[in-house]
């Protein structure tokens, strides 16, 4: 194991000696149960809206959108 340990090591020596930094992101977990539910009420709660119509314009607008299929 500690073979493993040392190479990781060195990979992560290398990686801030490039001035790279680790970083932890803490993100839903879309396998749990509700998941999919919860993101159906949360989107209903939107529709229509006209702040979220007004965001979306702005998105759509400002979005490099070349090179994708459409």
């Amino acid at each position: 194991m500690g073979e493993i340990v040392d190479r990781v090591q060195k990979h992560r020596t290398k990686l801030r000696n490039e001035g790279l930094c680790s970083l932890q992101i803490w993100v839903p977990d879309t396998c749990r149960q509700g998941f999919a539910e919860e993101c159906m009420r949360q989107s209903a709660l939107l529709n229509n809206d006209p702040h979220e119509t007004e965001i979306m314009k702005f998105l759509y607008e400002a979005a490099d959108r070349e090179g994708w299929t459409a």
